[in-house]
């Protein structure tokens, strides 16, 4: 099959590249900065140019491209995520794609107050937040043109993403352990849902090839919570450092003091009172629908993805 897709040199997006290329299909792709090597051209998915014509003869096209960052305002985020999805439906549908598949995210659940096991059909809810408020609005694009039947859509939730070259979930942290920035509010608590990136990669082809997944929204998670504590005491580990575990208010106070200064010396830091409350998570993410309609199945745990996530990590020199 020919596959396109958007956000090809980031870090979902190279591994889709790569996988479906593996599996025989061609695989093709667009992002800011041309990879010719790689198929993919360059474009900005917010502008209407000639990257859409791209799209031409795909039979999947899978739109990862997305500001993913609590740290932009409202009107940068809804240019990427909401205005750029409905120019890449434009493309899909304008090429007549058979299978339009969007990341979105767990986060449309807000951050705070959904369920244990929250399932697909639960109602979203914006919370002010760019990021999360856009990626809801960009699913509501999606499922109008699915509805319209303009094309044949599915929406895709990834969990907590890690594995060799993450930047929220192993880069960053581990740049911030090593620099004694980082630290755990409700003690280290807080619940995460890690998915290692080739469990997620095996889910996004499955809802992209099989007919089961039209129409469907999905959550695509490791299937167990964790503290917060566990997951990134792996990393404190690694570089021979125990994890900072504070109380929530004390996180607060810190994230909104430091926020200001370290966003004028780095502009795209996720230093942040948003970013301590996700931290502070205490439900999970049901992935039934996906293993009962898809057949998925996570099969790399926690352990096993930081043996993998720990030799990259040294072989780059980051530990």
């Amino acid at each position: 099959m020919r596959i396109f897709v958007t956000g090809a040199n980031g870090f979902i997006g190279r591994h889709l590249l790569a996988r479906f290329a593996a599996d025989g299909h061609e695989a093709r792709g667009l992002d800011l900065v041309a990879d010719p090597d790689r198929g993919v051209v360059a474009g900005d998915v917010g502008e209407p140019a000639a990257w859409q014509e791209h799209l031409a003869g795909s039979d999947v096209l899978i739109h990862t491209a997305a500001l993913v960052s609590n740290s932009p305002t409202l009107e940068e985020a809804w240019r990427v995520n909401v205005l750029g999805t409905r120019r890449v439906l434009d493309a899909a549908v304008s090429a007549e794609v058979g299978r339009f598949v969007h990341l979105s995210s767990i986060r449309v659940f807000s951050d705070l107050g959904f369920p244990d096991g929250v399932t697909e059909d639960h109602p979203v809810r914006p919370d002010g937040n760019p990021y999360v408020d856009t990626r809801i609005a960009s699913e509501q694009v999606v499922l109008q043109a699915h509805a319209a039947g303009q094309l044949e859509a599915t929406i895709v939730r990834p969990g907590d993403v890690y594995g060799p070259a993450s930047r929220p979930w192993t880069v960053l942290p581990v740049e911030m352990i090593r620099k004694r920035q980082f630290f755990l509010p409700a003690r280290g608590r807080g619940i995460h849902s890690p998915v290692y990136v080739d469990d997620l990669v095996d889910g996004i082809s499955l809802a992209a090839l099989r007919p089961e997944g039209a129409g469907q929204v999905f959550t695509l998670a490791g299937g167990v919570g964790v503290t917060t504590a566990e997951f990134f005491g792996h990393y404190y580990r690694m570089l021979g450092r125990r994890p900072v575990l504070l109380p929530t208010s004390l996180a607060l106070a810190i994230a909104g003091g430091a926020a200001v200064p370290a966003r004028m010396l780095d502009p795209g830091t996720e230093v942040s009172t948003v970013a301590v409350r996700y931290f502070c998570r205490t439900g999970t993410y049901s992935i039934e629908k996906a293993r009962r309609l898809l057949g998925y199945e996570p099969t790399v745990d926690l352990a096993e993805g930081m043996v993998r996530v720990e030799a990259w990590l040294r072989q780059e020199g980051l530990l």
